[in-house]
């Protein structure tokens, strides 16, 4: 049984055909959805966040400054705060200056889970660079890149 390529509608080229197929698989894959540490994706970009956010002087961020951060509305982040609370990632405190702001840190779970996390992101490029060699690695940020210009480029039209 001969299995053939099936054309997308006004796509001729070749070149183009090969370039959906690739993104197709990468949708298949699933990877970018896959759980990190048991949290999904936007749920580690919240911990993450807030680790960075946090320094010697500051500890905490208020759920504005979060989703000003990672460019989501301050209900979306609201909702993963809630998420996160419950299973002792972050906790809320009251801005004592302002008693309407609420500020988010990270537990000690959710600095160890943020941490393990991050250690196994790193292990899995790492992994990615050791399989591909430093050239075409850098090749393929370098190509990666130009695809996300391309493509907000195209979003802004």
């Amino acid at each position: 049984m001969k299995v053939e390529v099936v054309k997308v509608a006004d796509i001729d080229s070749p070149t183009a055909q090969k370039l959906l197929k690739s993104f197709m698989q990468f949708r298949k894959t699933g990877w970018h959805e896959k759980k990190i540490a048991g949290y999904n994706p936007s749920e580690f970009k919240v911990l993450v966040t807030i680790k960075h956010g946090a320094n010697d002087e500051k500890t905490e961020m208020k759920v504005s400054e979060i989703s000003q951060l990672l460019q989501v509305t301050s209900p979306t982040v609201t909702q993963i705060i809630n998420i996160l609370e419950k299973d002792g990632l972050v906790e809320r405190t009251i801005d004592p200056d302002d008693r309407r702001a609420v500020k988010i840190r990270l537990t000690a779970a959710g600095i160890e889970v943020t941490d393990k996390a991050r250690k196994n992101f790193s292990k899995t490029f790492t992994g990615l660079i050791d399989y591909l060699g430093e050239e075409e690695s850098e090749q393929l940020a370098e190509l990666l890149t130009k695809v996300h210009l391309y493509f907000n480029q195209l979003s802004h039209k």
